[in-house]
């Protein structure tokens, strides 16, 4: 076995602080934090209900001695085992993705699923008002406590705090792309401490292959079951990451498992596959091998037009609501310099159809016959045109730009059927023409007015990075995604980061 030299304090992780890079141990506590968070949030939307729908008053008419006070003790008791029993608690679910949240819908839904059947075959006649209460305000308290849990793991993660130890075993290549991930993402909850190459590097593959992080010491040679489990201990790690290309054998791989599974340490299998999240893999025991099934994407029949169904109420409903605010905007716009209210552009669309973009106008009239002498100023994205302190730009349309206020017109657009609220960016068309062949599966789906490219910086991302959140987008559509993407936006509106 072969180790890269060290310090002890970087094997450690740091300087001591107990919470700060945490290892087996982050797997028991967090359950159990979740189980707290849980009980208060069911606790209170039982008793809210309870109020809500029966001002104190807790009998139950014709159920015998049961009240309602009882009642609601039990079904948090049985609401909270339903999460547990859904996986809603576990580690590898929480903080990252959307599969928690489905899991406290699924666990919701199926126990008034169950209490419904329970009291029609016990002939209990309980208020249906209570149940109707219970549901939405226990799944937004649910949601929103960890939602709110989150927020706040993520932003001590991004200081160092609260991450897991994690031990990467596999090829040169897979271990500096897994490290390089984790190490880019902290708020995913992991911190990769050491990597094992079991069969070393090779000095003439060297320079065609991306450097492993230099914070991460590598053991090279480290193939047999008695290297790994000395790593595991070394640097005290809570997971262990197999890549597909490991140059492990199936008997130490399985082994090892079983030495994991002994220590209360997770084994995670870490596929060649990009960009692929949670629902669309689905692991099948197949003559005895645990092959990986990857759905295609949701993205056309019964889910578009799910999509559409939403996009079409949402944006009818937010157009009315929203109407004074529009109109406000319109003569702020109009009295500003005398020019149109809207500025229209042609866009390229769903399977590439171009349509016509709406906007409330921020520049100048007639500005974009400045465009060509200013492109060359954006540096970090050549072909998303942005730029810091832009001439063109009214002091008005500042604020509307700096607030995304002047995407308000786009409803009309998804009102239309033309964008969605959600979706990868429109393009211009001489963009398109600059686009590698794989960057055209963004057309799969609708434009969208916000998505994951404006949450996560908008203009400050580079091209590669802005391409990489859309192709994710599309190859993962969801319901709950878009629903989570549009509670982000309020946020990054807010914060105006990348917006200019």
């Amino acid at each position: 076995m072969t180790t890269t030299s060290t310090s002890r304090s970087q094997r450690r992780g740091d300087s001591g602080d107990p919470d700060r890079i945490l290892g087996a141990d982050w797997a028991v506590a967090v359950p159990r934090l979740l189980g707290l968070v849980d009980a208060g949030a069911i606790l209170a939307a039982l008793t809210l209900a309870q109020l809500l729908r029966f001002q104190g008053n807790s009998a139950v008419e014709g159920a015998g001695p049961l009240n309602y006070t009882a009642l609601s003790l039990l079904l948090g008791a049985a609401w909270w085992l339903a999460l547990w029993w859904t996986g809603a608690r576990e580690i590898r679910n929480f903080g990252v993705g959307s599969d928690e949240y489905r899991r406290i819908a699924r666990a919701t839904f199926y126990l008034f699923g169950v209490l419904a059947i329970v009291s029609y075959l016990a002939e209990v006649q309980t208020a249906r008002g209570y149940v109707a209460l219970a549901v939405p305000i226990g799944l937004v308290f649910l949601l929103g406590a960890r939602w709110l849990l989150r927020g706040a793991v993520a932003r001590r993660r991004a200081r160092g705090r609260f991450l897991r130890r994690i031990l990467v075993v596999g090829s040169p290549d897979s271990v500096a792309h897994v490290t390089g991930q984790l190490l880019a993402t902290p708020h995913a909850g992991y911190v990769p401490v050491a990597a094992v190459v079991p069969h070393g590097r090779d000095p003439a593959d060297s320079r065609h292959s991306p450097a492993i992080d230099g914070s991460v010491p590598v053991i090279e040679n480290g193939q047999s079951l008695d290297v790994l489990l000395a790593a595991i201990d070394e640097y005290d790690v809570g997971a262990v990451a197999i890549a597909n290309d490991s140059g492990l054998s199936p008997t130490v791989t399985r082994d090892l498992g079983w030495k994991l599974q002994e220590r209360e340490i997770s084994l995670i299998m870490a596929p060649a596959l990009t960009d692929v999240t949670g629902p669309r893999i689905h692991a099948q025991p197949v003559a005895g091998l645990p092959f990986i099934h990857v759905t295609t994407p949701k993205i056309s029949g019964g889910h578009a037009l799910l999509k559409r169904l939403f996009d079409l109420t949402c944006s009818a409903a937010l157009l009315v609501a929203l109407a004074p605010l529009l109109l406000v905007i319109a003569v702020g716009v109009l009295i500003g310099d005398g020019g149109p209210v809207f500025y229209s552009q042609q866009r390229i669309g769903h399977r590439g159809k171009p349509f016509t973009m709406l906007k409330f106008r921020s520049m100048l009239h007639g500005s974009e016959r400045d465009f060509p002498s200013l492109t060359s100023d954006n540096a970090s994205n050549p072909i998303l045109f942005k730029m810091h302190d832009d001439p063109r730009v009214t002091s008005i349309g500042r604020y509307l730009r700096r607030t995304s206020l002047d995407e308000l017109p786009q409803l009309f657009n998804v009102l239309r059927g033309d964008m969605s609220l959600v979706g990868p960016r429109p393009p211009l068309a001489h963009e398109v023409e600059t686009y590698e062949h794989y960057v055209h599966r963004r057309f799969l789906v609708q434009p969208g007015m916000t998505g994951l490219w404006q949450v996560s910086g908008r203009a400050d991302l580079s091209w590669e990075e802005t391409v990489r959140l859309d192709l994710t987008y599309v190859e993962n559509w969801s319901l709950t995604q878009d629903l989570l993407i549009l509670a982000k936006t309020g946020r990054a509106v807010l914060s105006g980061k990348g917006a200019y």
